[in-house]
């Protein structure tokens, strides 16, 4: 399957929506990313979640149509994507965490000068700086909207992998990070930092 997301399949749960975005491509501005690693997030069921308190002006996206780009800040300065999923009106979506450059390399170094190309987008931040998608692109249709997702015929479950998800306090154990195994752009595991 190929070209707009099944807006469907991204209405699905979370858990079942998040592994099948591995192998996906998400292109914008002349780079295309081939999705290696990503972390699902369940709204109010989910502590490490924006929405688990409820919509917000900066979570309303989340709640839906499914198929749409919630973009964030992280730290104030780095800017985060994800693809909202799951039914409209309950708060879910795929955090995209690392990919690999397939088209516009040049294009992505210039955004990441210094940087081996392993690492153009491995980690969030870098997925976007490289792809340049900036918090104005929030709640773009990715079937329609200047940031373009497509799927790819699904990827056998023993080629993912599966464990906790980074940098998390709320409900750090959960295994909803997944990553295309033994792909070297996918980013490092680092557990949430003890406060102090």
């Amino acid at each position: 399957m190929s070209g707009s997301p099944d807006l469907g399949l991204l209405a699905g749960d979370v858990l079942d929506v998040a592994p099948r975005l591995l192998g996906a491509t998400l292109r914008h501005q002349g780079v295309t990313v081939r999705l290696t690693e990503v972390e699902a997030y369940a709204g109010s069921q989910d502590p490490g979640s924006h929405a688990y308190r409820g919509p917000t002006p900066r979570t309303q996206v989340m709640f839906g149509p499914a198929g749409r780009l919630y973009a964030y800040l992280s730290y104030g300065m780095h800017v985060c994507a994800n693809v909202v999923t799951g039914p409209e009106g309950t708060a879910s979506a795929v955090l995209l965490r690392a990919g690999e450059v397939v088209e516009g390399a040049h294009l992505a170094r210039e955004r990441r000068p210094g940087v081996r190309d392993r690492d153009l987008a491995r980690g969030p931040a870098n997925l976007c700086r490289t792809l340049g998608i900036g918090l104005d692109l929030g709640g773009s249709d990715l079937a329609t909207g200047p940031v373009r997702l497509e799927l790819t015929a699904p990827l056998s479950r023993d080629r993912i992998s599966t464990g906790p998800r980074v940098g998390l306090r709320g409900a750090p154990d959960r295994p909803w990070r997944f990553w295309l195994t033994g792909e070297p752009s996918v980013s490092a595991y680092r557990p949430a930092a003890r406060r102090p």
